[in-house]
């Protein structure tokens, strides 16, 4: 192994040690001080190559927060760190009768990544008895929490699932929502008080405007006032998308889960079964014959979200489009704003650089997503492209673990957000998938993923 990569994966480590709480990994040591759902579960799979015990206590504690309708929430609260917004009680979450009392929480939820996440620690374990202990554990709640999503999000029985506001999605501020945002003409008097965390930490240029947080804020209120029922939330909710990448990583899960089921001595033939109900609503509905890409649906507008994203291009990590319809889609991003054949930028932008609202430097409007690449990466090694794999790896491998900041500019390849980020450290320590696999596999596979890659 090259003395590079050596220090890359111990510099990852230190990251994660540097955040962990000694219950979860901090996001980031100061603007994310709670513990976060899609964080942990990735930060989980870059223990997995080293930390068993780091992995399930990650996970262990975040499942511990599950609200009794199945719902796992975006964020976990600890309430050492008291200056956050949005806080505690600008949630109320607690007022819902299915929220947990040991806990605080929020109210929304972040894209399913957990079955994936959990499939990895314990396929990696060293000790085999804590592995089966913690499957035991985690099974029945990772069956209510994908219950949940299909019950209470999925009303029309479709098989695709709604989020209900941009947080949960993974990309608050991305492009695709605008047009929602757009059509929310708030009052003075709609919008609630709230001070926001990240104007001490994140340049302005780089964070969402102010009249993003508004409508956030608007809507966290909105589903305070409903107790958190959907069905009272789903009746008026002017934010209601079915989202590609939401539903490709439950995809996934679905079929993860199936695995764990089987490895419990349980039939996983439902999981799959609805695993493969999923890819074939999102084959049907959401697909764009003309661009190549799946795109998100607004079902309050009852339309396609013509907005072009990297994350629309995750369906390849659960093997949702078929030979051909994969082939148009890697073609769309080497070909595209997406840069995947350009050696003048860092592939791939999160969002299309040729597109209207691209903006180089502001979170989901075009710097590059580590999160979205590893995905990438292990959808096109899926597909038989190991070439375009390897470079997704390599220009985030050398590049943004260097730094571990938040996202990385397409154009120049500097970091941007807070350094020390465990989302992507514990990217440097998933060596084995992210390396090139000729190379470092070998070596790296037993060391580490780091999430240093997500974000």
């Amino acid at each position: 192994m090259l003395k590079d990569e050596v220090d890359l994966i111990s510099e990852a480590k230190l990251v994660l040690a540097f955040n962990w709480t000694g219950e979860y990994t901090k996001p980031g040591p100061r603007l994310y001080p709670h513990q976060w759902s899609w964080d942990s579960a990735l930060i989980a799979i870059g223990y997995s190559h080293y930390d068993q015990e780091s992995a399930t206590r990650e996970l262990t504690h975040l499942f511990d927060a599950q609200w009794n309708n199945g719902l796992l929430p975006q964020i976990v609260f600890n309430p050492h760190f008291g200056r956050y917004f949005p806080g505690i009680d600008f949630w109320h979450a607690y007022e819902s009768p299915n929220a947990p009392t040991q806990v605080r929480t929020s109210g929304i939820v972040q894209p399913p990544v957990h079955a994936t996440a959990v499939l990895r620690v314990y396929e990696r374990a060293k000790d085999d008895l804590g592995a089966r202990t913690f499957l035991e554990y985690v099974f029945p709640k990772l069956v209510a929490w994908h219950n949940y999503l299909y019950r209470e999000r999925d009303p029309e029985d479709e098989g695709l699932v709604y989020i209900r506001h941009p947080w949960e999605s993974g990309m608050d501020n991305s492009p695709m929502w605008d047009s929602i945002m757009e059509r929310l003409q708030l009052r003075p008097t709609q919008i609630p008080k709230y001070r926001r965390a990240d104007t001490h930490f994140v340049a302005t240029e780089d964070r969402p405007l102010d009249s993003a947080y508004d409508r956030f804020a608007y809507l966290v209120h909105l589903f305070a006032e409903r107790d958190y029922d959907e069905t009272r939330i789903r009746e008026d909710c002017p934010f209601r998308v079915q989202d590609v990448l939401f539903n490709a990583l439950l995809c996934q899960a679905d079929k993860d889960l199936a695995q764990i089921a089987r490895a419990l001595g349980e039939d996983g033939a439902f999981f799959e079964e609805r695993a493969e109900r999923t890819a074939h609503a999102m084959n049907e509905k959401l697909w764009d014959e003309e661009h190549s890409i799946y795109l998100d649906f607004d079902l309050v507008a009852q339309r396609l979200i013509y907005v072009y994203v990297a994350p629309n291009f995750v369906p390849l990590f659960a093997g949702i489009p078929d030979e051909e319809r994969a082939g148009c889609m890697v073609s769309a991003l080497e070909n595209a704003g997406f840069g995947l054949s350009d050696e003048s930028i860092t592939p791939v932008p999160g969002y299309d650089r040729y597109g209207f609202a691209f903006f180089p430097t502001r979170y989901w409007r075009g710097p590059v997503w580590i999160n979205i690449n590893w995905f990438l990466a292990l959808g096109l090694d899926r597909y038989g492209y190991e070439d375009h794999a390897r470079r997704l790896r390599k220009t985030y491998f050398f590049t943004t673990f260097r730094n571990v900041a938040e996202e990385p500019v397409a154009r120049k390849g500097r970091p941007l957000g807070p350094r020390k980020t465990s989302h992507r450290a514990s990217k440097g320590a998933h060596a084995d998938e992210m390396g090139d696999r000729r190379h470092l596999v070998k070596s790296l596979y037993s060391i580490v993923p780091a999430r240093a890659a997500m974000g």
